[in-house]
């Protein structure tokens, strides 16, 4: 059956990809840089356009901005354009990129098993993250938030983080895994990229807590997991360049005082 009342949206596998990011630091659009540097793909990446960075961002999210007759307007950033397909929301834009560029499977129950994984990943390693920095309000600085900081983080620390960690063991040592190190079907997929990335920044914010989770023994196979992916030629060449950010503001901060008893 046609579908009279939806406009196709038009890709190409020729047209250019084009992240739409904050400048500065590495936040949600880190997961998709991942994706593109480890695929070894050519993309735009607004967060090094210099003055324009920023401005970018605010015009996609902007009130004003209603989207057009084919996409609906963005809430937040990364975004994604390709072609005509404008696209946002972290996990949306890795299920959309992971069967392109050869880091998902292309159909049936692998495709949203990979996702059902990242998802998992995301919920503790970004979402939860921040708001060990950020329990009560965004738009607040941590200042003005602090005791109620330093007991989200003992929640996150002592609870969440090893319950997590325990699962995402658990994932490993199943079947579904598959042989080597990776989280699914025995190959590379974006959910590995996703747990690096976590894994990568929780280590920043977290150091003591992280260190003695990776020393217990217990998660031997997550921390092998960031280990092999850290170790990949494209992964590898991608941390010693400019192109990548450094921590500091966003989803990922150090605050000492948050690991303290």
């Amino acid at each position: 059956m046609s579908e009279p009342d939806t406009k196709r949206v038009k890709t190409s596998d020729e047209a250019p990809y084009e992240l739409i990011y904050w400048p500065n630091f590495p936040g949600r659009g880190e997961f998709v840089r991942l994706l593109f540097e480890e695929a070894g793909v050519s993309y735009v990446d607004t967060a090094k356009a210099g003055d324009d960075a920023a401005s970018t961002v605010l015009h996609l999210t902007s009130p004003d901005n209603k989207g057009d007759a084919i996409n609906p307007p963005s809430f937040a950033c990364p975004a994604l354009k390709h072609g005509d397909l404008r696209l946002s929301q972290t996990p949306n834009i890795l299920l959309y990129l992971g069967p392109k560029l050869g880091l998902a499977p292309t159909e049936g129950r692998g495709m949203y098993h990979v996702n059902q994984i990242a998802l998992t990943i995301l919920d503790c390693f970004s979402n939860e993250v921040h708001e060990t920095h950020h329990p009560v309000s965004v738009s607040d600085y941590y200042e003005d938030q602090k005791p109620e900081a330093k007991r989200r983080a003992k929640a996150f620390t002592r609870e969440r983080l090893p319950k997590f960690l325990a699962h995402l063991q658990r994932v490993l040592d199943g079947e579904a895994s598959g042989d080597g190190p990776w989280l699914y079907g025995g190959k590379l997929t974006y959910a590995d990229l996703v747990l690096f990335q976590g894994i990568d920044g929780t280590q920043f914010a977290f150091p003591r807590t992280m260190k003695s989770l990776r020393d217990s023994g217990k998660y031997d196979g997550v921390f092998g997991l960031y280990d092999a992916v850290k170790g990949r030629p494209n992964i590898k060449k991608y941390l010693a360049s400019h192109r990548r950010c450094q921590y500091s503001d966003g989803i990922w901060r150090h605050y000492p005082e948050l690991e303290e008893d």
